[in-house]
């Protein structure tokens, strides 16, 4: 492999792999916007665009990959609205020129407006419809969402490397490791069933197309708490907030059961997110594409206002939590 991860995978690689699966492109192919993967929409002769995803090298094994494909596939079979990957001879995963990569019909669709109650009520439909798919059985390969994984192990890797300058390391770290301590008391507190989700449930990822909605985007599916895929959703003041969860728990319980003793969970697992996310930017930063996109990161800017943002977001670990009466 080149220097970086996606050096060698040029617009005529990407077509060579399209075209080795029988497709006839008509060589147009756009980047579109992906940082852990590659995505490209490909030109089919007389036909629609597709979509060609391949796949970071070396961050998920063939099987984790698989486990994503199986449950998108289980999903659609109990016709829960997402794009899954396309099937080609009964398989869904390809390799072209030592990258690992997967077709989608395109879809296009616009993310859902932030407290449009209306819409969170449907929202809550889907992703109860995900979930009750999601409890039936467990992950084999993918990993769990818990402390550990996205709280202390983004801790220790930003602490190993040079990214938090060191006029601000002591401060950084400090509240970090306050933050991590009372996470870790809040998940001890309230224990829950894990299962399948998103784990990336961000809006952006849940798109609307003709009045419904539709999932993309499985590639962080992980077991982990329920409300991880629907703290994201709410935006807001508290009143706010709960008027929101009010609707798109109402959604949600028309087929999955909401499980109110996870609402203590939701700014913890905001913490982990703040957290893994800087620890992701540093994990990624010889992809040029990162030092490209986020030019920032690593200042002392970004550093100092990450400092201000983990101790907000350690007062808020001490406000009263979101309830539904």
């Amino acid at each position: 492999m080149s220097a970086h991860p996606f050096a060698a995978l040029t617009p005529d690689l990407v077509l060579d792999a399209v075209e080795s699966l029988g497709f006839l492109s008509d060589a147009r192919v756009l980047a579109l916007n992906s940082y852990e993967n590659r995505v490209y929409q490909v030109g089919i002769e007389d036909k629609a665009p597709l979509i060609a995803k391949f796949y970071r090298p070396e961050r998920w094994t063939n099987a984790q990959i698989l486990e994503e494909h199986a449950f998108s596939f289980e999903l659609a079979e109990c016709e829960v609205p997402l794009v899954a990957p396309m099937q080609h001879n009964g398989q869904s995963l390809f390799e072209h020129a030592g990258f690992r990569f997967a077709l989608f019909e395109r879809r296009g669709g616009r993310a859902p407006e932030p407290g449009n109650l209306d819409q969170l009520y449907r929202l809550g439909q889907l992703l109860g419809r995900l979930h009750a798919v999601g409890a039936n059985k467990p992950f084999r390969e993918r990993p769990e969402l818990n402390v550990q994984s996205y709280g202390h192990a983004s801790f220790q890797r930003l602490c190993s490397g040079e990214h938090v300058p060191k006029s601000l390391r002591p401060a950084w770290e400090s509240v970090a490791r306050d933050l991590l301590l009372k996470v870790e008391g809040m998940f001890a507190e309230h224990p829950y069933t894990p299962i399948r989700v998103h784990g990336d449930c961000h809006p952006g990822n849940l798109l609307c197309r003709d009045e419904s909605f539709f999932m993309v985007d499985l590639d962080d599916c992980r077991t982990g708490p329920a409300i991880q895929d629907l703290w994201m959703m709410l935006a807001g003041d508290y009143q706010e907030r709960l008027s929101q969860l009010s609707e798109l728990v109402d959604g949600y319980q028309e087929f999955y059961d909401f499980t109110p003793g996870q609402l203590p969970l939701v700014e913890g697992l905001r913490a982990l997110r703040l957290l893994h996310y800087s620890a992701w930017l540093a994990q990624r930063w010889d992809d040029p594409a990162f030092p490209q996109s986020f030019p920032w990161f690593g200042s002392e800017r970004y550093w100092g206002e990450q400092i201000l943002i983990l101790r907000e977001q350690r007062a808020a670990l001490d406000e009263p939590y979101l309830r539904l009466f």
